[in-house]
């Protein structure tokens, strides 16, 4: 199935790999057929830009593939990718027949970290790529935003603005992933609690191609405009409220009629009998 495995020099593999691997690849790696290899499940890009496969099938084919990919192995005839996958797939498309790897022995949820801090050092991931990409590992390792944050070296807050991600309608996920909307659009929409507003506004945003402040000027006139709604809603409620309990007092129907400070009260009657009783109540 595949050569003897060889001593090599250390390849120069990222920060990434590195920062997490500091030194398993030194030593043995062998070229394996590209067949023996399948994609990891646990591999957090979906999306391969196939200009971009083109480009490195090009290269490989000039200079051949410099980089090792990163295997571990699941039977006795086979491997899957941990690091790589971009590489493997132009290889494919080079022709090229056998590929330098390096094997790894590590679990499944050591294989997604991997994967994970390859590809947001190298910044191959979209935003709904990155935030599902920590919402498994999160499930997977049981592990706490904060210890998440600490091991890729960011803020605890962009693992959780990243996760809010998640909780957007899924036209909205799929403009961040098409690049329709920036991450900037996507933070101040996911800063909303109403799916409909949130579509709305999106609407708004890819109809008249408005910037983040734009957009965030949009939400704050909204807010304050909702806020108005409510502050008349309970203002009415109050009002008929009072009317209600003069009505019950007096026996008979009243208005209410409110303009800023100032307003009138309304009573009504029937007959001068009604009109002598109510006189009686009032005075």
């Amino acid at each position: 199935m595949s050569t003897s495995p060889r001593k090599t020099q250390r390849p120069a593999l990222g920060m990434g790999l590195d920062a997490l691997l500091p030194d398993r690849l030194e030593g043995e790696y062998f070229l394996c057929p590209v067949e023996d290899i399948r994609p990891s499940p646990q591999q957090p890009r979906q999306h391969f830009d196939p200009l971009a496969i083109d480009e490195l099938a090009q290269s490989i084919r000039e200079k051949g593939l410099i980089q090792p990919v990163i295997l571990r192995r699941t039977g006795a005839e086979g491997y899957e990718l941990i690091a790589g996958e971009r590489r493997w797939r132009a290889a494919q498309k080079a022709g090229v027949q056998r590929v330098p790897v390096v094997v790894r022995e590590i679990s499944p949820i050591e294989s997604l970290e991997l994967a994970l801090i390859e590809n947001i050092h190298r910044k191959d991931l979209n935003p709904i790529e990155e935030a599902l990409a920590y919402n498994r590992w999160l499930d997977d390792s049981q592990m706490t935003q904060e210890t998440l944050a600490k091991k890729l070296g960011k803020d605890r807050t962009t693992i959780t603005n990243m996760l809010r991600l998640l909780k957007l309608p899924q036209i909205i996920q799929k403009d961040l992933i098409d690049n329709r909307l920036s991450m900037g659009h996507a933070r101040v929409l996911a800063g909303l609690t109403n799916q409909e507003a949130q579509k709305a506004i999106r609407d708004e945003i890819i109809k008249k191609g408005l910037s983040v402040r734009q957009v965030e000027d949009l939400v704050r006139k909204r807010e304050r405009s909702q806020h108005r709604k409510k502050g008349n809603a309970e203002e009415d409620h109050y009002m008929r409220s009072l009317a209600e309990n003069l009505k019950r007092t007096l026996g008979t129907k009243v208005d209410l009629r409110k303009r800023g400070k100032q307003g009138s009260i309304v009573i009504y009657f029937y007959s001068e009998e009604e009109l002598d009783r109510l006189l009686e109540i009032l005075t």
